[in-house]
């Protein structure tokens, strides 16, 4: 896959589109002239993206991804979009900011079922479909968190672990059928998604952290997803400074970084993100 003419004219599904990585990558992938299929719960950010791309390059499908009942519809729709998906970005997610022993357990189901079940079921859903076209792809955008494990998101790395596993399987038995599968681990993104955490009751957390706060920017994750595609890349992490260096040294070196995370827990690094 080499070149960026490999996505003019294919038609790509997003979700997760209405902000953040999402919006970002459906900007990119616009500017190469893919036709997208735009999905989110935001029906009026949807549009107004497909409006800025180009509304008759984008077909702008609002759904809830946890609405599992509603995905064979979906599914139908996308495809009856231009009469294939060549590429399918599961990006929506929720993460997530307390301490395992402040989080009820709603949390998890609501994280797991987020961030990995519905990505999964709709990948199910769609595993067929694009089979059948015998060269197609899928990213699935998990986390550094989803590499190795950081404090105050035990159910958001489970989830993004979770996701990592699912990809590396699902992968193995689909390359011989030209499907090809990247993984992504981003860091730090300047996104919304510290505000729109969960708080340890399920509440929206409401505030943003300096860490994401001085994150890479969306568009230059977006751009860099796109180079790894051209060069068929199956698992890359987007980082920056330490979290850059994390998911190497968790495997070459796993003490290393649990003695690391201990440390920044004993420093009080739950009671700095609580105070924010």
């Amino acid at each position: 896959m080499k070149g960026q003419r490999m996505f003019e004219g294919k038609t790509i599904w997003i979700t997760g589109a209405s902000s953040g990585i999402g919006k970002a990558l459906a900007r990119a992938f616009g500017k190469v002239g893919a036709q997208l299929v735009l999905s989110g719960r935001r029906e009026d950010a949807l549009s107004a993206l497909a409006d800025e791309i180009g509304s008759e390059k984008c077909l702008v499908l609002p759904f809830e991804t946890t609405d599992y009942e509603a995905l064979a519809e979906r599914v139908q729709d996308a495809v009856g979009f231009t009469g294939a998906i060549d590429g399918l970005i599961n990006n929506a997610g929720i993460s997530q900011r307390s301490l395992a022993v402040d989080t009820d357990f709603a949390v998890y189901r609501r994280i797991v079922e987020v961030d990995l079940l519905a990505p999964i079921a709709l990948t199910q859903a769609l595993l067929p479909h694009l089979l059948e076209r015998e060269a197609s792809w899928i990213v699935n955008i998990s986390s550094v968190a989803g590499k190795v494990g950081v404090p105050m998101r035990t159910a958001y790395c489970a989830a993004k672990h979770g996701l990592v596993g699912y990809g590396d399987a699902l992968r193995a038995e689909c390359a011989q059928h030209g499907l090809h599968l990247l993984t992504v681990a981003p860091g730090s993104v300047r996104t919304d998604v510290s505000r729109n955490a969960l708080a340890g009751d399920g509440s929206r957390r409401g505030v943003s952290d300096k860490a994401i706060d001085q994150g890479l920017e969306p568009s230059a994750v977006a751009q860099r997803i796109l180079e790894a595609l051209n060069k068929g890349e199956r698992e890359i992490v987007i980082a920056d400074g330490m979290e850059a260096g994390l998911p190497g040294m968790r495997a070459e070196s796993p003490d290393q970084v649990f003695d690391l995370m201990d440390r920044m827990v004993r420093e009080g690094y739950a009671r700095r993100m609580d105070a924010r």
